[in-house]
């Protein structure tokens, strides 16, 4: 049996146990931007979670052994599709994830980081899925065993490995010490930081990813937008804005706008999350 737990639509937190989904918890963010332009989601309720959960299951085999990990690029913006970039601009030589079935992982192609992270965010708990182990290389996975998420093992898996440019998605304030740590000790290798899946963040742990981070995502984040729209070198969207808190950060989310084409012009009333949370 396996089973994963994902933090996801609406901050609703769902249960899948062998294909299925078992359990929906009620959303705390009823609206998404995100969700309506691209699925028609006017009101996130459990039954929509559930919905998008089933229809996730069945497209793309998400929490089976049919999962397909690749993904080609859709010119959208958000933090996979930042990393995604980088990696095939060969300006990062690893990016430290998290997937189903696997848990923190080490990925270097950018078609993997598009398919494994702009498929699936906010995975809480995983458990071994071995045909997805076996196409990624249990190599590359933290604990193939047990598939921990644990990304500042999948940062020292990075470093023992000889990459020198490594980006890592982080979602909480806990791992950032330890970050820290790893950057001074290995000061040859450069981290770098993007901050996902806000929504819900205390304002001090607001406040602890932000000052860390080089790149950060908005979601449905009172807390880190309030910081965000104040301190960001450079922000893109309105929507779900992506804030650039370091010089890196900034030229990051440039080589991104590079590829895509630029920022689309500004609204005037932009959708946004509601509520705010």
């Amino acid at each position: 049996m396996d089973e994963h737990i994902i933090d996801g639509l609406g901050k609703s937190i769902i249960t899948i146990r062998d294909g299925k989904v078992i359990n929906v918890t009620e959303p705390k963010v009823k609206y998404c931007p995100l969700f309506d332009h691209q699925r028609g989601i006017k009101e996130i309720t459990k039954e929509e979670v559930k919905n998008n959960m089933e229809f996730r299951i069945k497209d793309f085999g998400m929490c089976t052994k049919n999962r397909q990990l690749k993904m080609k690029d859709y010119l959208s913006f958000g933090i996979s599709e930042i990393i995604s970039t980088l990696i095939e601009k060969e300006i990062i030589d690893c990016a430290v994830m998290v997937c189903e079935g696997c848990g923190s992982l080490l990925v270097f192609e950018s078609e993997l980081v598009q398919g494994i992270g702009g498929r699936v965010s906010g995975l809480v708990k995983t458990s071994p899925i071995p045909e997805l182990i076996e196409k990624l290389g249990s190599e590359n996975i933290v604990n193939p065993e047990t598939a921990e998420i644990n990304q500042i093992a999948g940062v020292k898996k990075a470093i023992e490995k000889g990459y020198k440019n490594i980006a890592v998605t982080i979602a909480l304030a806990s791992d950032i010490e330890e970050i820290n740590r790893l950057k001074k000790e290995n000061s040859n290798v450069n981290i770098y930081v993007f901050v996902v899946h806000t929504t819900g963040v205390s304002p001090e742990d607001a406040r602890i990813l932000f000052d860390n981070c080089d790149v950060a995502t908005a979601c449905a984040s009172k807390n880190l937008r309030e910081i965000g729209d104040k301190e960001s070198l450079k922000t893109v969207g309105q929507s779900i804005p992506i804030y650039a808190k370091t010089e890196k950060g900034k030229e990051f989310l440039e080589v991104r706008l590079e590829k895509i084409g630029g920022e689309k012009p500004k609204k005037d009333n932009p959708d946004l999350p509601y509520p705010m949370v």
